[in-house]
This record gives C-alpha cells, structure tokens and sequence, in this order.
C-alpha cells in the first residue's frame, strides 16, 4: 500500500530539533490523483497533448468506429452481417458504458493539479466511454480483420484520456474491460473466413 511521509516534529535533544517521519496510507483517490498528475507531467509536450485532443474528437460518441465498422459492412459483402453486429457491439458498449455513469456518478477529475485540456459533454467519468467503444471496436474489428493492429489503438487512447485530465486511470481501464468483454463476446463463437 502507497505511504504519505509526513514530516512531524520530535522531541528535541538539547539544541537540535530531529524530525521524525511517519506514513499515512494513501486512500484510492489520492492514489489515482498522484498517478494522473505524474502522467500529465510526463506527457506535457504540446505535440502529445494536440494528439490526445484530436483522439477525444475522434472517439467522441464513437462515431468514429461505428462509421469505420459500417465501412467493413459495405467493402465486404461476404462479413456484412459480422461486422454490423460488431458496429452494433462498439455501440452497445459506448451505451452502456453511459448508463453506468449515470448509475455511478463519480465526477471528472477536479484536483487543482490536474490540467484539463478539452471539454466533456458530462460531468461523470466512471467508466471512460472514449476506452469503452475504442477497446470494443479494436477487438472485435480485428478478429474480423484477421490483423492485431488496431489492438494499438486501446492503449493509445486510454492514456489520452488521463493526458487531457478528464479521467482517472480506473476510469480507463473499466471502460476498457467493458469493451474487451463486449468485443469478445461478439466474436468469440465467430470464426470468420476472409477473402
């Protein structure tokens, strides 16, 4: 469990005053704070911050992946119905990660350290929508892609996501675990021929 070193004054020993340390457990919410304060001072270039912009717009209401899988629906007749029910899936999971939200209530980051750098639609933040539908969307469009690469995309945007300051890391990485377990589930009985 993380430690607060608290300095606290000790007995004093003729003309020095010796402090002595003691530890205070950090609760979950200073842990989270601490390590979304530690990666946005890790990622302040301007250029990883412009990038973490461009994903927020890009994953907002996963618009995005629903019209990416729509594409895969219309450029491949044969896996037509596979990938709408895999569009479906990225959107049933953006969709649920809303209702458990709402259900949840936990507010956005709000530490005075925390530098937010882009506008949200809501207020709640658990769990991340942006890493819901990406982790759905990658998982299942790469099963029916046969190809791994855009498994990269849910790493990328979960960090962009605590880069911006509007989610804590647990928020990611639930989002993130919502859309593994929907993607999965769409595909997992599916074994898809491609052509």
């Amino acid at each position: 469990m993380p430690f607060l070193l608290v300095d606290e004054p000790s007995l004093v020993d003729g003309p020095k005053v010796t402090p002595r340390l003691h530890a205070t457990p950090l609760n979950l919410q200073d842990r989270e704070v601490a390590a979304l304060v530690a990666i946005q001072a890790a990622t302040s270039s301007p250029g990883i911050q412009r990038g973490a912009v461009i994903l927020s717009h890009l994953g907002e209401h996963a618009l995005t992946w629903t019209a990416m899988g729509l594409v895969g629906a219309a450029k491949n007749p044969q896996l037509r119905r596979p990938w709408l029910q895999a569009t479906a899936t990225v959107v049933s999971a953006h969709a649920l990660s809303i209702v458990i939200k709402r259900v949840v209530r936990r507010h956005r980051p709000s530490d005075p350290r925390v530098q937010v750098h882009v506008t949200t639609p809501g207020h709640w933040s658990f769990p991340s929508s942006h890493a819901a539908s990406t982790t759905a969307a990658a998982v299942a469009y790469s099963r029916l892609l046969g190809r791994r690469y855009p498994l990269s995309s849910i790493p990328v945007m979960m960090t962009s996501r605590v880069i911006l300051g509007v989610h804590y890391p647990s928020d990611v990485l639930a989002g993130a675990l919502i859309g593994a377990a929907m993607g999965h589930w769409v595909t997992r009985s599916k074994r898809v021929s491609r052509s």
